[in-house]
């Protein structure tokens, strides 16, 4: 029987520093492979260079496709790619994108899942929102262990009180600890294979970049009354989804949080697109006036300066209602920007 000898570790905002207290306290003689999926920006370095500088006693290879994977290493995901296990090799999916991010979490957690079960040690860092909840459950249904950061020392607390509020993870620990406990866990015997869910593998299918139309969503979904922030196709709900998620026809995958974060950002636009249009109304209704005084017509004057008052006032209600819907800030990360929201 195997041990647990696939590591897979997730995470976003906030999560270089206790990726490299994790890293730092693996062993050197790691009977294991450990697979990182942070959310980067495409063309970004950033990455390589923060993990090697933590763990210099194990061998670390960015992903590439067809790579072999062996116990003892380490593999990242690359910029503008999902990374998936396929047997014993790494596979570069160019699906698309889930919660605006490529590569993201839940992909790596799924094909692990699907690949090896109860082989895996899924680990949920730092972050925003909540990528990586679903791959993480996926771990859980395939047989696997799951560990999250402790939220209480999170940068971001997103991430890691999903997952807590979603499923029942086995175990929830600093982030110093976590290292020494990947070291033990990888020499226990793996539990029995479980049955992998189909809705599972047509996931991972579709990270990997193969085809779906409205035919292949129905199989996991159902429509609903919603646009696909990314393409405006129609999302559909994918069913029994923990956290609540939503894919398009084109494959556009969102938790319903990161759904609701796009719609701000549409919200806010409008509202200022309407406000420059009734700003611009006040200022032409405002000319009308002073040229009705100047044509002696003070009554036409008046009216337009009654209504210059009105739009203007519109405008200040909108004003304030565009800074109401400024995003807060997000916590600062010296090494990972942002959550991937490239163009296709």
């Amino acid at each position: 029987m195997s041990n647990r000898d696939v590591i897979v570790i997730g995470g976003s905002s906030g999560a270089t520093v206790p990726l490299r207290a994790i890293l730092g306290a693996l062993p050197q003689d790691l009977p294991a492979a450990v697979f990182i999926v942070l959310h980067i920006p495409a063309r970004s370095l950033g990455l390589l260079a923060t993990v090697t500088s933590a763990v210099a006693h194990i061998p670390v290879h960015p992903a590439a496709d067809g790579l072999a994977i062996r116990p003892g290493n380490i593999y990242l995901g690359v910029p503008d790619h999902h990374l998936i296990l396929d047997g014993d090799r790494i596979k570069l999916g160019r699906g698309p994108r889930e919660n605006m991010a490529r590569p993201s979490i839940d992909p790596l957690f799924r094909s692990a899942a699907a690949q090896y079960g109860p082989r895996v040690i899924g680990v949920l860092l730092s972050g925003l929102l909540n990528d990586g909840v679903s791959g993480l459950e996926a771990i859980k249904r395939c047989g696997g262990i799951t560990l999250v950061q402790d939220p209480a020392e999170a940068i971001a607390d997103e991430m890691p009180r999903s997952a807590l509020s979603a499923m029942e993870v086995d175990l929830t620990l600093p982030a110093a600890g976590i290292g020494d406990v990947l070291s033990d866990l990888v020499r226990d015997a793996a539990g029995p294979p479980l049955p992998v869910p189909p809705e599972i593998r047509l996931e991972v299918d579709i990270a990997a970049g193969e085809r779906i139309d409205s035919d292949v969503l129905r199989r996991i979904a159902d429509p609903a009354a919603m646009s696909c922030p990314h393409c405006g196709g129609v999302l559909s709900e994918v069913r029994d989804g923990k956290p609540l998620r939503f894919r398009c026809q084109v494959g556009h995958a969102y938790t319903a949080e990161a759904v609701a974060k796009q719609q701000e950002g549409s919200i806010d636009e409008a509202l200022r697109v309407a406000l420059r249009i009734v700003e611009e109304r006040a200022e032409l209704v405002r000319r009308m006036a002073s040229d009705g005084r100047k044509a002696g017509h003070p009554a036409v004057s008046a009216l337009y300066e009654e209504r210059a008052a009105e739009y203007r006032r519109h405008a200040d209600v909108i004003r304030r209602a565009v800074l109401q819907t400024l995003p807060s800030p997000e916590p600062a990360d010296g090494d990972i920007e942002g959550g991937g929201e490239q163009e296709e």
